[in-house]
Order: structure tokens, then C-alpha cells, then sequence
């Protein structure tokens, strides 16, 4: 869901968390097929995509076509790119650009619009202009031939132009002000009904009847924004929205005891306790991996799961999900909750008699529930648990600009890319804050970044095995989250991402 753009990611994942403000409201769906209206909790500041985020992605894929299309699965197909290809040592990748694709004004999308959207997305200062920071060149060869020229190899490139830094604009928008935040122009399958949205409220948009691809299913795509999910509850109930995804389990168990209902579980955000102090510059005792360690099998991740999620999820004590290559199912049960272990080892690392780790705390992402239960697990064997209660905005600065805690309650989405997960958590950046690391590490991470396909996932399989033996985090549980529609929408899960892709909407059969 940056002081250097890695903070600013890391802000934007707590704002997402945090997306409850604003006001709500919804448009009334037509009947039949024609109109979809989804519901949603996040919404973009600005339509120009050089300030997209992966969190308000469906937004943006309204007007704006990528240059890789992601599908459900995660596999990677043609769109703006009918193909790409790598040199020998992945340090330029080479595309093949379609001719037949024009913007709403009659300029044709071209190779020369690829290099300033990429150069305009990397220097535009959004949460994930990082993505692009290999970038070092854009190279047109001619109109449908360009090369991205890379620093060094980055194994989640064509990941990342199936997201926010694929996404093409038309470059004569880029002179015109701030035209392009209420005003999109894209080659996408909808052009915004500027006349129909109200900014921070609906976004409505009509099926572009030029546009070069398949035509999606709905003739109007809605986009309401609700600041709870009661509300969106009800919006299902009474037939204002379509499809909504639920992320809280008691609204989950509402709506299944409606049978008019479909719904679709996905795992995707874990929560846990991220570590950044490994190095012991706040808190001593996290140094020792021992230490780390007997946090972990402190925590009580079942009773956690059931009180306060209602077993709506899936303990875990990894970071990697299930839809990357270093995901390894028996590493979900590493940490069995053990105390007695637990105390043993704070006594072999010195700290028989605990210590005090104050970590930062904000209501919406820790409730008094998890707040109480974590605390209790910690005290057991002898740490005492201190929260400092936060707003959003002094936590951004305290956590990642000031850098005044050890670590931080987070719930975090599970990228499908292997090399996304590596970069934003394991290299030094906002969740690595103090730039801790080892030897192991540091060679799987090279091997993980330059190897083969098959040497790679090999190596963050490795990786991640030894992130979960030395105690980098404190993972908890991956979370259960609910995909429904009214009925008359079949609604498929994105791999790596919270909501689905536009296109995985369908009316039911």
C-alpha cells in the first residue's frame, strides 16, 4: 500500500493503510452488464502517471495502457510491447513497440514516447519513481524500436513496466501544466467522463471507441470512494456497487451470509514487525540474532490469528508470499511459539534479564487487540513492549525521516516479483534504514540480481531461509482478504496486487 524516493514508497504504504479519510458516496449502476461500479477505500491524488502507485493502479489502466500487460496469474504478456528481449548480461532490454496505437489527438504512440514518459516517470518524484533508478538511457532506435539501457541488471524491470512505470501518457500533454492530474490522456480502453466524476468522490469513465485493443466488457467503468467498509457493505446490499474488495474479517463474515453474494479469497498483505535495527544503533540486544530469534518464538501466531483476524489468514514467519520463487511453505511454521525457548536464548545472547524495545504505534494498523497481544507475548519472556502512540503524519517523519525506532507494526503486500521483495526489504532503503547486512546476504542478493533463472531462484529460495533463521523480521500472518460482487460480476485476484486489474472483471455467467 522519500527523502529519497524509498521513504516516499515506504509514506505511500502507510497512507494506503491509513486510506480512511475523505468523504463517501456512490453512483447508482445501470442494469445488465454495461456499468461496472467498484468500490474502493484508495484513490490517487492525481491522474498523471508519473505520480502512479501500484496501490491505485486500476485508476490509471482506465486511460493508460502499460507497456507489459500483468496478467492474473503474474505471467507477463504483449500490450504497448508486442516483445522484449535482454542482452547477454541483462543490462539492456530491447522493445518492440506496436504501430498501430495512437493518442486521443491523432499522435502516434512511438518509440520517442516511451523514452519521455519513462525519463518524465523517473524524475517526477512519485513513491515509485525508485523503480526506475537502473534506468540509465532510453534509446530510440527508430518508431517502434527502444532500448532501456540499465546501471545493472534489475530482474523486476518488466515487472515494473506492467505497473505504475509502464504506464504511457501522451507526451504533449507534458507541457500543458497540471492538465494531466484531473485530465488523463492515454491510449487506454476508457477515456475519464470529466462531466460525470467528481475528484475524490467518483471517477466515471466511457469506453473508448478508439481504442486499438479488445474491447473490455463495460461500456462505464465507476470508481466510488468509501471511507469504510460498512458502507461499501451496504453499497453491495442495495445495488450501488458491483464488486468491492473487503479487508476486515467481520465485514468478510457479514457479507458471506448473503447468498446473493460471490466471493473470492485472496492472501496478499502480511502484518508484522519489521525489524530495521539489526545492527543494535537503538536497541542493543537486537544485534544478536539470538535475540531476534527469541522474538520470534515469543509470538503466539495462532491465538493471534484467531482473536484478532478469526483465523482469516494464514501464519507465516516469511516474508516472501506464495506467488514468488523464494516462498517456501515449511518456513511459514519456522517459529513454533516457544517461551521457554525464547527465554533461553535471551540468556545465551546476555539478556536473561530482557530489555525494553518502544516501537511506534498507529491505531489504524495496530488496534488495542494486536497493541495488548504482542505486548503480553514479549513480556512472557522478559522484553517489555513500550508504544508510542502516532498519528500518520509524525510517524512518516519519526519512523523513516528521524529514524527514532527499532522497528514497526506494518502490513505490508507480498510482490509477485522475487526481486521487488529483495529490493524494498532487504536492500538498504526505507525498510533497511540502517543498511544492515551480512556476508550470506550480500552474495545471495548478487546471485539473486546477475544469475540465471535458474540460479536465481535458487539463491532467494537460500535468501529467504536465511532472512527467516537469522531473524530479520517478526512476520505474523498473512491476511485473508475478500474479493465479492453483487452477483453479477465475476471478479479474478491480481498476482501482486491488492485489487484486481481492470481486466479481470467479467460479467457472471
Amino acid at each position: 500500500m522519500t527523502r529519497s524516493t524509498r521513504t516516499g514508497a515506504a509514506a505511500a504504504c502507510l497512507a494506503a493503510a491509513l486510506a480512511v479519510a475523505g468523504c463517501s458516496g456512490a453512483g447508482t449502476t445501470g442494469s445488465g452488464s454495461s456499468t461496472l461500479n467498484i468500490a474502493t477505500m484508495t484513490f490517487p491524488q492525481s491522474l498523471d502517471p508519473a505520480q502512479a502507485v501500484g496501490s491505485a493502479l486500476p485508476f490509471f489502466q482506465a486511460t493508460y495502457d502499460t507497456l507489459v500487460k500483468r496478467e492474473p496469474d503474474g505471467e507477463f504478456r504483449p500490450m504497448l510491447a508486442t516483445a522484449w528481449k535482454y542482452n547477454a548480461d541483462r543490462t539492456e532490454l530491447a522493445l518492440t513497440l506496436r504501430e498501430d496505437v495512437k493518442f486521443a489527438d491523432g499522435t502516434a504512440f512511438d518509440a520517442a514516447a516511451v523514452k519521455a514518459n519513462m525519463e518524465r516517470f523517473k524524475k517526477g518524484g512519485g513513491a515509485d519513481a525508485k523503480w526506475l533508478k537502473d534506468l540509465e538511457a532510453v534509446e530510440v532506435k527508430d518508431a517502434s524500436h527502444a532500448t532501456l539501457q540499465l546501471k545493472q541488471p534489475n530482474p523486476a524491470m518488466l515487472f515494473y513496466l506492467s505497473d505504475a512505470a509502464g504506464l504511457m501518457a501522451n507526451p504533449a500533454a507534458f507541457g500543458k501544466g497540471d492538465s494531466l492530474k484531473t485530465t488523463p490522456d492515454g491510449t487506454g480502453p476508457y477515456r475519464l467522463d470529466t462531466a460525470k466524476t467528481t475528484i475524490g468522490t467518483k471517477w466515471v469513465y466511457q469506453r473508448n471507441p478508439d481504442y486499438w485493443g479488445e474491447a473490455l466488457p463495460y461500456e462505464t467503468l465507476t470508481m466510488s470512494f468509501f471511507d469504510n467498509e460498512t458502507a461499501i457493505v451496504n453499497g453491495l446490499k442495495t445495488g450501488q456497487v458491483n464488486a468491492a474488495l473487503l479487508q476486515s474479517a467481520d465485514q468478510q463474515i457479514s457479507i458471506e451470509a448473503d447468498p446473493r453474494m460471490k466471493t473470492t479469497k485472496q492472501e496478499f498483505d502480511f502484518q508484522g514487525l519489521l525489524l530495521f535495527d539489526r545492527g543494535g544503533a537503538l536497541t542493543p540486544a537486537l544485534k544478536d540474532a539470538r535475540v531476534r530469534q527469541a522474538l520470534n518464538l515469543a509470538v503466539d501466531r495462532e491465538t493471534m490469528l484467531r482473536a484478532i483476524r478469526q483465523n482469516r489468514g494464514e501464519i507465516t514467519s516469511q516474508v516472501f508470499g506464495p506467488d514468488t520463487r523464494g516462498y517456501a511453505e515449511e518456513l511459514d511454521t519456522y517459529y513454533a511459539h516457544d517461551p521457554d525457548r525464547a527465554r533461553e536464548l535471551l540468556r545465551a545472547a546476555g539478556h536473561g534479564d530482557g530489555f525494553t524495545l518502544k516501537l511506534p504505534r498507529i491505531s489504524a494498523i495496530v488496534n488495542d487487540a494486536l497493541a495488548a497481544s504482542l505486548a503480553a507475548d514479549f513480556e512472557a519472556v522478559g522484553v517489555k513492549l513500550v508504544w508510542d502512540d502516532l498519528d500518520g503524519a509524525s510517524a512518516v517523519r519519526k519512523v523513516f525521516t528521524d529514524r527514532a525506532y527499532s522497528g514497526m507494526v506494518m502490513n505490508i503486500g507480498q510482490s509477485s516479483s522475487d526481486w521487488v521483495v529483495v529490493d524494498e526489504l532487504v536492500n538498504p532503503g526505507a525498510f533497511n534504514m540502517f543498511g544492515t547486512t551480512d556476508a550470506t546476504v550480500r552474495e545471495l542478493v548478487a546471485r539473486v540480481q546477475s544469475g540465471t533463472a535458474e540460479q536465481a531462484g535458487t539463491a532467494v529460495r537460500s535468501l529467504n531461509e536465511h532472512l527467516v533463521e537469522q531473524g530479520w523480521f517478526v512476520p505474523f500472518y498473512r491476511m485473508s482478504y475478500l474479493h465479492v460482487s453483487d452477483g453479477t460480476v465475476t471478479v479474478r485476484p491480481q498476482s501482486g496486487m491488492a485489487v484486481p486489474s481492470i481486466y479481470n472483471y467479467s460479467p457472471a455467467k
